[in-house]
């Protein structure tokens, strides 16, 4: 295939990413190409999100919302963010999900809204699908960008390193200039080519980083690759360390860690001891179960600790009846059914697991970054909004947000894709196919090293370890990188190392424990947000 000139070019297509289009595509003489490593569009982040998206009820308000977001972020969420969600988010819900793309949110018998409650919430405000409200909401999008024209959708085509001036030009002069960014290098996984796609803007909608560590709850293409070429090209990366695990994910030999959402809780379900005791009430008095889930998680993690646990138990079933738990929590049912637990009623055992990066890519108010032309959206990006501890369900309406603001701010500001004459081509290095062992071990290393250093709970000389071990891997991957043909597993290994390191430099050097980032060692207190920069980490 050959190189590819568009308007805007969007690399991942969750939430934040299909926002960014939608709003683009009404404009039909701009061209938005959106391109996604997955061979299913749908295989996204934004997919996995069960619980359900944050509007507004009618016992709620815009304050009541950003008094909980900043209470959930520890001391560390940006009022501003938070203004901007309140205000503009409930009506993204309506005019976009609901009435553009059709999304049907569950109602009651006289055609309302449910809303539901969820860990530190002051009141009912989610609403969902079931408990497959991403995978509702995503269908509904994608099958509304299908019908745009001007909107061209890759699948199987993983962005390898974003292209910057003036790294990337061949016009010395240029090293005079700011960091631009013009497009990407992109592999197309069917065919091994590397193109080039070159944009007057780029959007950044990569999602998470959990398959840095051993239990997560993302899907198997969360390798940080944007925050890694983002890093690379000399972005700000903000609060690296502040990686939320969820408390609840499933706990058989064998399955994967399945996320068991928080509404569960919300709906009354209670986590148990082996022996049927609940323990929540003695770390968080106030809360219990509806904890902020740094809370929940390291009570559950502190418990297997403590007592030699392999994973705790949820339950529902004693608190609600079969019918309601089938009805409200379909997909909770199917996959416990599928490893032989019966949700009805059973206990469900369950562990904690990363689940959701609260840094990453500095953005503003309107998505942007610190390279011109280039955006972030979504949980690639931190508009500071999560601060230490993202508030549930908050998520998928930050990436609706910043989509449709990216997009706004794109649309005031139209531009070109820079001459193709004035960047070069992508140089290949090596014509060795990747051995998927070495790739396979290198990554098992990293997840290892990440959930016993810089999981849970940290320590100084935890982390001093995952340092040295990660820097010694990190030089490895690069010459094993350099020498063989890519592919997007090689790829996704290069960004899960450099994305593991600066998620450990961060948490080195923030002795100070708060909300998502627990230090054993150090005290509970106030604490600046952490930077990152290329020139922080050493080569």
């Amino acid at each position: 295939m050959d190189d590819i000139r568009t308007n805007t070019l969007i690399i991942g297509c969750g939430i934040a990413g299909a926002a960014t289009a939608l709003r683009l595509s009404d404009n039909p003489a701009h061209q938005v190409t959106v391109i996604t490593r997955a061979a299913d569009p749908a295989d996204t982040n934004s997919t996995w999100a069960q619980g359900g998206i944050v509007t507004r009820s009618l016992e709620d308000s815009p304050d009541l919302l950003v008094r909980d977001i900043l209470e959930a972020g520890a001391g560390l969420s940006s009022p501003r963010a938070a203004r901007i969600l309140a205000e503009e988010g409930p009506d993204l819900v309506r005019s976009v999900l609901i009435e553009r793309c059709g999304v049907k949110f569950d109602q009651n018998e006289q055609g309302e809204l449910v809303y539901g409650l969820e860990g530190a919430h002051s009141v009912r405000r989610i609403i969902h699908v079931g408990d497959k409200t991403g995978g509702a909401i995503v269908k509904g999008m994608l099958d509304t960008l299908a019908s745009r024209p001007n909107v061209t959708l890759l699948a199987n085509h993983t962005a390898v390193d974003l292209i910057t001036f003036p790294h990337h030009s061949l016009d010395p002069v240029a090293v005079y200039d700011p960091i631009t960014c013009h497009g990407a290098y992109v592999l197309n996984r069917q065919t091994g080519a590397i193109i080039r796609v070159l944009a007057a803007h780029i959007v950044l909608a990569t999602g998470g980083l959990g398959q840095i560590f051993r239990n997560t709850s993302n899907p198997r293409g969360a390798r940080g690759d944007g925050l890694a070429m983002s890093w690379r090209a000399g972005a700000r990366v903000v609060n690296g360390e502040y990686v939320q695990f969820h408390p609840t994910t499933l706990s058989v030999r064998g399955a994967p860690n399945v996320l068991i959402s928080e509404a569960v809780r919300g709906e009354g379900a209670v986590l148990l001891t082996p022996e049927g005791a609940p323990f929540m009430e003695r770390y968080a008095p106030g809360w219990k179960d509806l904890a902020p889930r740094d809370v929940v998680a390291r009570a559950i993690h502190m418990e297997m600790l403590e007592t030699g646990f392999e994973h705790v138990y949820l339950d529902i079933a004693s608190k609600r009846s079969p019918e309601f738990i089938r009805q409200r929590f379909p997909q909770l049912v199917e996959t416990c059914n599928h490893y032989g637990i019966d949700a009805t009623r059973d206990w469900i055992p369950v562990v904690p697991a990363a689940h959701y990066s609260c840094g990453g890519v500095l953005v503003d108010e309107w998505g942007r970054t610190s390279l011109n032309d280039l955006y972030a959206v979504g949980e690639v990006s931190c508009t500071g909004l999560h601060g230490a501890n993202r508030l549930a369900s908050t998520s998928l309406l930050e990436g609706l947000v910043w989509g449709n603001r990216s997009a706004v701010h794109i649309e005031q500001h139209p531009g070109e894709p820079v001459d193709d004459a004035r960047v070069p081509g992508w140089v290949y290095r090596g014509d060795t196919e990747p051995d998927p062992a070495l790739i396979e071990v290198d990554m098992t290393t990293i997840r290892n090293v990440m959930w016993h250093y810089v999981g849970l709970v940290r320590t100084e000389e935890r982390l001093a370890r995952a340092e040295r071990e990660l820097r010694h891997l990190w030089h490895e991957i690069e010459e094993f990188y350099r020498r063989q043909r890519l592919n997007d597993a090689l790829i996704g290994l290069r960004n899960a190392v450099q994305v593991a390191r600066i998620v450990t430099f961060s948490a080195q050097h923030n002795k100070i424990s708060r909300g998502s980032h627990f230090r054993a060692d150090s005290p509970l207190d106030d604490r600046q947000p952490t930077e990152m920069s290329a020139s922080s980490l050493s080569r």
